[in-house]
């Protein structure tokens, strides 16, 4: 999985030799390691399912990871993930690096047979990416409000009401 701009950025699989470099992107973003441990919990507990980061000629400038992400219904589980987190190093922040991430993130997820993603953050801005919070209100969560947003990649998975379970890292 690999996409690549003319001007040499390009968005890859995450690889063994770029988790230095993904902790430093989160501790940047977000101006404290919460979330560079978050992935970290994710990724050693076997929970990451999708891990993406974003290069150009000075390396690494942004990640996003999926985790699994437990939907039941009374009939199935659903298949689902949960966004987060997704960081851009500040000096190329507003340049659109992080749309690219989440809509290559999707396009995975969609590959790897995930129905629905949820996530938790800036509800101006998920959006526009077809987050709702009017689905997520559908869901039985630990999180609820504005920020809690779902998505549907196959129409109507979430049609009636679901318990969600995150992995255990969202609780430390």
């Amino acid at each position: 999985m690999a996409a690549a701009l003319a001007d040499g950025t390009n968005v890859r699989a995450e690889r063994p030799g770029d988790i230095v470099a993904i902790r430093e992107v989160h501790t940047e973003a977000f101006g404290q390691a919460a979330e560079a441990h978050l992935v970290d919990q994710l990724r050693a507990d076997g929970d990451a399912i999708a891990s993406l980061v974003i290069e150009s000629a000075g390396g690494i400038v942004g990640h996003i990871l999926f985790s699994q992400l437990r939907i039941v219904a009374p009939d199935r589980t659903v298949p689902a993930a949960a966004l987060a987190p997704v960081g851009v190093r500040p000096p190329v922040q507003r340049q659109g690096l992080g749309s690219m991430l989440i809509h290559a993130g999707l396009q995975r997820c969609r590959e790897l047979g995930i129905e629905a993603v949820v996530v938790l953050g800036h509800p101006a801005y998920y959006p526009r990416f077809g987050f709702s919070t009017a689905l997520a209100r559908k869901l039985t969560a630990p999180y609820s409000g504005p920020a809690f947003m779902a998505l549907e990649l196959v129409p109507n998975c979430l049609a009636s009401g679901r318990a969600v379970t995150y992995p255990s890292a969202f609780e430390a």
